[in-house]
């Protein structure tokens, strides 16, 4: 395991593991995604995407709720604890971030970081996507359904992620086509 992934895992452990331990398993499992797709990028790209798929949802834990938009959240903290822009800035624009973020009227906060649309972003998203909350892998409109019951369908991250369902499927698309190319399995 490298440095960077040993510091991020202890970090989201830290802040989720005893508070949120759906969420901690949920998280557990999108790193274990990103692992599958790690081999797809450079070694340092890959490192990224794995620190980035454990972080991803740290803004829940309930010691940096500010917002309430957890995106926004992790990456204010992790901001304060780290150098790795690009990582903060994957945190901050996970899963199509910038929808909800414009539902909730904090689109200007959000842009102090870069959505920097790339194949590890693409990953990052599919590995979250193609997540259940308890961990294991999920077929992409599977999890699209569930996070919408949910959250019901009032709830604003429910309105987000229907905008948001192009892009997220997008993104789960081209990063399956790059994996069936390579011959690395994700099923």
């Amino acid at each position: 395991m490298s440095e960077l992934v040993a510091w991020a895992q202890g970090q989201a452990a830290t802040m989720l593991k005893a508070q949120l331990p759906r969420r901690w398993v949920h998280v557990m499992g999108v790193a274990d995604r990103a692992r599958v797709a790690a081999p797809l990028l450079a070694e340092s790209d890959g490192e990224l995407l794995v620190a980035a798929a454990v972080l991803h949802d740290v803004g829940y834990s309930p010691h940096l709720v500010r917002t309430g938009f957890h995106p926004l959240d992790g990456a204010r903290a992790l901001r304060d604890v780290t150098s790795v822009t690009r990582l903060v800035a994957l945190v901050a624009h996970h899963s199509c971030a910038y929808r909800e973020a414009e539902l909730r009227g904090l689109t200007g906060e959000l842009t102090e970081w870069v959505d920097e649309e790339t194949p590890l972003r693409d990953a990052l998203w599919w590995a979250d996507m193609t997540t259940s909350p308890d961990g294991v892998p999920v077929a992409f409109d599977e999890r699209i359904e569930e996070i919408k019951g949910r959250y019901g369908p009032q709830d604003v991250v429910t309105f987000s992620i229907q905008q948001a369902e192009p892009e997220l499927r997008g993104a789960v698309e081209r990063t399956e086509t790059r994996l069936r190319s390579a011959g690395i399995s994700y099923e």
